[in-house]
């Protein structure tokens, strides 16, 4: 194997589809994944998104987790920020009480959703300034001691839930060789800083109780398919979806209309999301992810799977898994 392979699932609701529908996708993703070999299946935190169901994620986390036996079952991540760390500290707690050894913790300081969403969240803008000790917080509830006098976390004391710190910049990066945590990057779809990101993280990583020498896990997109004229319809099928959801709220755009946002100056950061993206059949894909790898110094890639329907993302698990042999 090329790098160990995982999976960020983002419980993707395809057109037609139910919540309902896309949680019962993520469970076949899940136990495909599991069966192929991949190590871990990560959700997401995002909110007012008319196109993911990974809200409430510690919920997805634990009804996926019922229905797999092995793989690991995580968050990738959840939003710090948004949350209490010592109700995290129970949620995944609970977690790794029910599901022993499975359970990972990914966590970042972005709030996962837009100003006004932040609004209704109650999320104040200076809570991210606190992300730092947060993290620290929660390591401590998960641990022996907590760093909270008279306050411990039940359950979650002492299940030392794998921590891992997520980000799209320096400043994660740094952060997570200061705590001597594993480091994932998300440049699946925010790819501009990947080479200085990591570059700090294992210049400066300090080893931990957790961790003893650094670990990147480095993200990217996978579109692969039979064909490469599939894949490539399929990359177009994402990124005119993601213009709609990001750009479109609620506008009913067309595909053409799409289309020709994503063509335009305004759409190219939509675009430029899925500069990392490995499009094409098993030859092509295997290509990629080898330079991929070694390109993001990875210890591990995460890849998502975006392309609609749910045959063809278990398809590319298929291929990607394949490639990665």
């Amino acid at each position: 194997m090329i790098v160990p392979l995982s999976i960020l699932d983002l419980a993707i609701i395809s057109a037609g589809q139910s919540p309902r529908e896309a949680f019962a996708g993520s469970v076949a993703l899940a136990q495909r994944a599991e069966v192929l070999g991949y190590r871990r299946v990560w959700y997401a935190e995002h909110h007012n998104m008319p196109i993911i169901a990974s809200s409430a994620t510690s919920v997805l986390i634990a009804h996926v987790a019922a229905h797999t036996r092995s793989i690991r079952v995580g968050a990738g991540g959840i939003m710090l920020p948004n949350h209490a760390p010592l109700v995290i500290a129970e949620q995944f707690g609970a977690l790794a009480c029910l599901y022993p050894d499975r359970i990972d913790l990914g966590v970042g300081r972005a709030p996962g959703t837009d100003p006004v969403t932040a609004r209704a969240l109650r999320l104040h803008p200076s809570s991210v300034d606190s992300f730092p000790s947060d993290v620290l917080d929660l390591q401590g509830y998960l641990g022996d001691e907590s760093r909270v006098a008279g306050v411990e976390a039940t359950p979650g004391k002492g299940t030392r839930v794998p921590l891992y710190i997520l980000g799209s910049s320096l400043f994660g990066a740094k952060l997570a060789a200061r705590l001597g945590m594993p480091y994932a990057f998300a440049s699946h779809f925010a790819p501009a800083a990947l080479e200085g990101a990591v570059a700090v993280y294992r210049r400066e990583f300090r080893p931990s109780r957790q961790l003893a020498a650094p670990h990147v896990i480095a993200g990217l997109n996978v579109l692969a398919a039979d064909s490469i004229a599939e894949a490539e319809e399929q990359l177009a099928t994402v990124q005119r979806a993601r213009v709609k959801a990001l750009l479109g709220r609620g506008a009913g755009w067309s595909d053409e209309e799409a289309q020709a946002v994503l063509d335009s100056p305004a759409g190219q950061n939509v675009k430029a999301m899925t500069t990392y993206s490995a499009v094409g059949t098993e030859t092509e894909v295997r290509a990629y992810i080898t330079e991929f790898a070694r390109f993001a110094s990875a210890d591990e890639l995460i890849a998502v799977h975006p392309a609609p329907p749910l045959e063809a993302r278990l398809r590319s698990l298929e291929i990607l898994a394949s490639a990665a042999a």
